[in-house]
């Protein structure tokens, strides 16, 4: 994970998932979900209006989509990862497919200028 790649200056960034599916990710999912990739890493949920008012603010893309066949539906969504403020402004993003070392190329700019911490 890229906190990892920071090394000591990870400790400056706080990494944050927020769900898009409220209605199957409990927080008992989300904490094992997020476990599997770094012990900092904080989960957020909230009531569906809560999450969509979240995605709405950051023009962040995702549906629920039920199969033809009646199986289980699937969450479309975009998977970008915001660079944040530590004031909680928005300063960037990452697109899918940006390698770990090119973010912690980009993030390391920021904390020395002294103004991110990381939220996804």
């Amino acid at each position: 994970m890229t906190i990892d790649k920071l090394g000591p200056a990870g400790k400056e960034v706080q990494p944050l998932f927020i769900s898009v599916d409220p209605e199957r990710d409990t927080t008992s999912i989300l904490a094992n979900y997020v476990s599997a990739f770094n012990p900092r890493l904080i989960a957020l949920t909230g009531t569906p209006e809560q999450i969509r008012a979240v995605a709405d603010s950051y023009k962040a893309y995702y549906a629920k989509y039920v199969p033809p066949d009646g199986g289980d539906y699937l969450i479309d969504h975009t998977g970008f990862i915001y660079l944040m403020g530590r004031s909680g402004g928005y300063v960037g993003f990452f697109p899918p497919g940006t390698s770990a070392d090119r973010m912690v190329e980009i993030i390391r700019q920021y904390l020395s200028s002294s103004q991110v911490s990381s939220h996804r």
